[in-house]
């Protein structure tokens, strides 16, 4: 055989197996090689002048008739040809174009030979490119020249060195022994295979490693030298094993804080590279964040199936199920190890006997043989237990696989346990948080309100955003929308604070600006109040607003809090212009604020900036977007429910989880009618005290509230005597009714009135007693000009017990 080229393992191309022939522009064979008539069995002069064509078969002529090439013959491919005996060979081809010539160079390959040489390549290619076995092509003189080495990953086998030999890379006392077999192999032709060598040198990893070794041979089948395969031994194979599994539990295992998913992880990491089947179960109060119960003795343990996963991927029907209560079990000696912390490891015989027929079922897999019980003990609680079982894989567990088995479940166990402290501690701050904020939903004369608040990160995190309705004096409402900066359990301590003082300081009917004012010295005041080791930077935003539907007069401010969104009931919505002031806690600087009269039916959405800077958005694109979106959503004849509302502005957080939290708060104004209200203006005289009562009692009966007359007329006399005496005039009366009777008597005093226990001597002060005594509740609040006191009344008649027992309305 003539010239050859040889590939990695010593593989020979057959160059001279390789027809050519040369053809003109129109495919005419001009002439042609040796091996093309020994191929195709046809001579030189019976070739030349013949179409190429016309030596292929009726498939492949066809095809090359019909190619759009000039010549009508592809570049490349595969054809059959037809030789003189009437028999056919498949080849493959390429045509290769003459430079400065019209003529093409045709060059045809049998091709089963260049389908060999491809399969050859590939197995040398594939070879060289393990990681966990060291391939090595040695010379004659055994040094070798060739190695996969420097291969990505090839770390774990010893590392052979160009140039070198393989017994002084195995070890220094081995190195004649592990020459002398391979000069074997050389001159003997006989190969080598699975001869074991403890390595330990300074380039090679300690542990039994498995050499294999063939000879080389060129095309004429003399020795060119020696192919070296070396992989580690069975035993040191398992100890790789091992560790790849240690090292894939580590990097899984832990990364959620969720105890279900962490035992879904654990569970995955054991199937199917260490089992056929496994299952985490844990003590029922895992699931709640709490800590198990420690068991005494024989006790039950209360477990729940919490990850089962299969090799096959369908967990087995006749299994117990994730999520399932694990059912009262005997106290066999599984258990009893299992609760000491030791690592189980039993035959089927053992499991099943011990279960007993009953349970055998719920616990044995179909065709189960060899399993392992690993307890999940953290901090010195009994979490629950990890159970491995081998089905398909024919090898038993042995006892390097149950200490493999206990490692990592002690280390699973700090994570399950992590995962349920996070729980723990994740229920009490969203528990602390959802009893700070208020009802979601209120439906008082002023406002009908929904709110809405949703943690970040999907629930994962909470925060200080907070919403409030709070109803004042005189059907009025606040509307309330806050937030705490930061995060965390001390963000909703925080914000519990602040919305304690903003209820309390509403409560003494303050402008908006005064009640911003205080809170922002309540937010300094806490800021200095921080001890070493808490946050120290304390500040929240805040918009206050002031609702009253009488006059239907809207007033807010805000602390470096986003505006409102405000949808007219025309449909139209925009954001409401406003200044803000600074932030709570900055301080020094004044808030100002904003007044506008609300048609009833609006809707006026309070937010929070988690839900206008979404995935990254620009805050004031994502206000504008809001408005279009309430907009959009209330559009039509018939106003939606606000709960619907909410949850449609909402929907996106519920997408993909927001970066903070959101609080969002709905309200729908309403409005008093005017035939609910009379107003009557006195000057400040003791004879208007009779006209003031007789004015009650006439728009008392136009209203149909006769029987509240008498003490009405009580309570106007004593409020507007006590305005005439110590504020003088002019006198405001002014009732309301709605679901209660409110009387309100306005003077420009800025004395705040006080109710005292008038002794049996005293002539007066006693007024603001009976007033106390005959309203569900009185109070006053103070304006630019002067005073209010006002008093409610419950519309239903007052009812009585007389001494006989008979009821007097």
């Amino acid at each position: 055989m003539g010239a050859s080229t040889e590939d990695a393992l010593g593989r020979s191309f057959p160059f001279d197996d390789i027809a050519t022939a040369v053809l003109d522009d129109r495919g005419i064979v001009l002439c042609w090689s040796r091996a093309a008539a020994d191929l195709l069995q046809r001579t030189t002069q019976e070739a030349c002048g013949s179409p190429l064509c016309s030596l292929l078969d009726a498939s492949s002529r066809r095809r090359c008739e019909d190619s759009p090439q000039g010549s009508g013959i592809p570049s490349a491919g595969r054809a059959v040809l037809r030789r003189t005996s009437g028999d056919q060979i498949k080849v493959a081809f390429r045509v290769v174009r003459l430079e400065g010539s019209s003529q093409s160079l045709v060059l045809a390959l049998p091709a089963r030979h260049l389908d060999t040489w491809n399969q050859d390549t590939a197995l040398a290619r594939a070879l060289f490119a393990q990681d966990r076995i060291e391939i090595g092509i040695h010379g004659p003189d055994l040094t070798t020249v060739r190695t996969n080495a420097a291969a990505p990953g090839a770390s774990d086998a010893p590392a052979l060195l160009l140039g070198g030999l393989l017994g002084e890379t195995l070890s220094p006392q081995g190195a004649e022994e592990a020459e002398s077999v391979l000069r074997r192999v050389l001159d003997s032709g006989v190969p080598l295979i699975g001869w074991e060598h403890q390595a330990g040198g300074p380039t090679v990893p300690g542990g039994q490693w498995s050499l294999s070794a063939f000879r080389l041979e060129d095309a004429r089948g003399r020795p060119t030298g020696v192919a070296t395969m070396l992989a580690p031994s069975a035993a040191q194979q398992r100890d790789l094993h091992h560790l790849d599994l240690l090292h894939e539990a580590s990097e899984r295992i832990g990364t959620s804080l969720n105890v279900l998913r962490t035992s879904q992880d654990l569970a995955e990491v054991l199937v199917p590279a260490f089992g056929d089947v496994a299952w985490v179960e844990l003590a029922e109060a895992m699931l709640q964040g709490d800590e198990p119960p420690k068991l005494v003795g024989a006790g039950l343990w209360h477990l729940r199936r919490a990850a089962v996963v299969s090799a096959t991927g369908a967990v087995p029907s006749d299994l117990l199920q994730p999520g399932k209560d694990v059912p009262p079990l005997p106290d066999p000696p599984v258990l009893r190890r299992l609760r000491c912390g030791e690592t189980v490891l039993a035959s089927v015989q053992e499991a099943s006997e011990q279960l007993g027929p009953e349970l055998a079922p719920l616990f044995v897999p179909e065709r189960g043989h060899s399993v392992l019980y690993s307890p999940l003990f953290a901090r010195g609680l009994l979490l629950g237990a990890v159970v491995v079982w081998r089905t398909d894989r024919p090898d038993p567990f042995v006892e390097e696989d149950r200490r493999l088995l206990s490692e990592i479940a002690s280390r699973a166990a700090l994570s399950v346990d992590n995962a349920r402290r996070y729980t723990r501690e994740h229920r009490a701050s969203v528990a602390l948080q959802r009893r700070l904020l208020p009802r979601t939903t209120s439906d008082i004369p002023a406002v009908e309100a929904a709110g809405s608040y949703v943690p970040a990160g999907g629930g994962a995190d909470i925060g200080g955003d907070w919403f409030d309705v709070i109803p004042l004096p005189s059907l009025r409402v606040a509307l309330v929308v806050g937030d705490v900066v930061g995060r965390g359990l001390h963000a909703a301590a925080t914000m519990g604070r602040l919305r304690t003082a903003v209820q309390t300081l509403a409560d003494l009917e303050l402008d908006p600006d005064e009640l911003l004012t205080h809170v922002d010295d309540l937010v300094q005041q806490l800021a200095e109040e921080a001890r070493p080791g808490q946050p120290s930077v304390v500040g929240a935003t805040c918009l206050y607003m002031l609702y009253d539907p009488v006059s239907r007069q809207c007033a807010l401010a805000s602390a470096g809090h986003p505006p409102p969104v405000l949808l007219h009931p025309d449909g139209t919505a925009g954001l409401i212009e406003i200044a803000p002031g600074p932030p709570l806690g900055v301080g020094g600087m004044p808030f100002e604020v904003t007044n506008l009269r609300l048609e009833p039916g609006s809707v006026l959405a309070l937010y929070t900036d988690g839900l206008v800077t979404l995935d990254g958005q620009d805050i004031e694109d994502g206000m504008s977007e809001l408005a279009d979106r309430l907009a959009a959503i209330c559009h039509g004849e018939a106003a939606p429910p606000l709960d619907d509302v909410g949850r449609s502005l909402l929907s996106r957080t519920t997408e993909a989880p927001s970066r903070d939290d959101v609080a969002l708060l709905l309200a729908r104004t309403r409005a008093l009618a005017d035939d609910s209200t009379a107003a009557w203006r006195f000057s400040a005289d003791p004879a208007i005290v009779t006209e003031a009562r007789e004015a009650v009692t006439r728009q008392l009966a136009t209203w149909s509230l006769d029987h509240l007359a008498f003490t009405t007329e009580l309570i106007v006399s004593e409020l507007v005597t006590n305005a005439i005496r110590y504020a003088g005039g002019p006198i405001v009366l002014r009732l309301i009714r709605d679901k209660v009777l409110i009387c309100e008597v306005s003077d420009p005093s800025n004395t705040q009135p006080r109710l005292c226990r008038a002794r049996w001597t005293d002539e007066g002060g006693r007024g603001l007693y009976l007033v106390a005594q005959l309203t569900t509740r009185w109070g006053s609040r103070y304006g630019q000009r002067g005073k209010t006191i006002w008093a409610e009344q419950s519309l239903a008649p007052a009812v009585d017990q007389s001494p006989s027992g008979a009821m007097i309305a």
